[in-house]
């Protein structure tokens, strides 16, 4: 009886923050190997915005009033789309990304405008106004949605979001810029595990 009531108190134990690794690193291997066969989803944050200007105006269209990637950024997006090439790891089409520019810059980048299609569903959270229920619902059912074998389920968003609907164990240090969440989808989504494929050293966590 008293362990029971103890458990009752405390509650359940909270989700242990998962750690990224790169994808040269053996702690990869088994993520990768998964990501061959396809059927999984790759959630991943904008790419690297280092000294770049915090949003100002949170407008869709504003480019001067958003924090945008960085040249560095743009680097690192388009090494993306060549290390998943040169890893096997194939893309579903279209790769969807969220409208706010450092998120659909990072898609174009990294797997070529003709690729990608621009979803107001990815939208950041203080972007999305009165919409983010809808928003937040719209992630759901894109990190639950079944994937064909084969392939896997590319989206380019934002890291609270994710937060908001994966939980903690996303959250802290978990996704850098540029990192991506493998899960495999069912209801709800299950977190695989944190990779990158063109880590910055250094980088990853802007102070906006």
């Amino acid at each position: 009886m008293a362990l029971a009531l103890l458990a009752v108190a405390t509650g359940p134990a909270p989700a242990r923050e998962l750690v990224p690794v790169a994808a040269t690193s053996p702690e990869a291997r088994p993520l990768l190997e998964a990501l061959r066969r396809g059927g999984l989803v790759l959630f991943f944050r904008h790419a690297d915005t280092t000294g770049m200007p915090c949003d100002r105006s949170f407008r869709i269209g504003d480019r001067d009033g958003q924090r945008n990637i960085s040249e560095a950024g743009r680097a690192q997006s388009r090494r993306i789309g060549e290390a998943m090439t040169e890893l096997g790891v194939r893309v579903e089409r279209p790769v969807l990304a969220g409208p706010v520019f450092r998120a659909a810059d990072t898609a174009t980048e990294a797997f070529g405008g003709g690729r990608v299609r621009i979803t107001d569903a990815l939208t950041a959270d203080d972007f999305s106004g009165s919409r983010l229920d809808w928003v937040l619902g719209e992630h759901r059912r894109l990190l639950s949605a079944p994937v064909g074998a084969g392939a896997n389920r590319v989206l380019v968003g934002h890291r609270t979001p994710a937060i908001m609907v994966l939980g903690e164990a996303v959250g802290g240090r978990a996704l850098p810029e540029g990192a991506a969440i493998v899960l495999e989808p069912a209801t709800p989504p299950r977190v695989l595990g944190i990779v990158m494929f063109a880590p910055i050293p250094g980088a990853g966590f802007h102070g906006c």
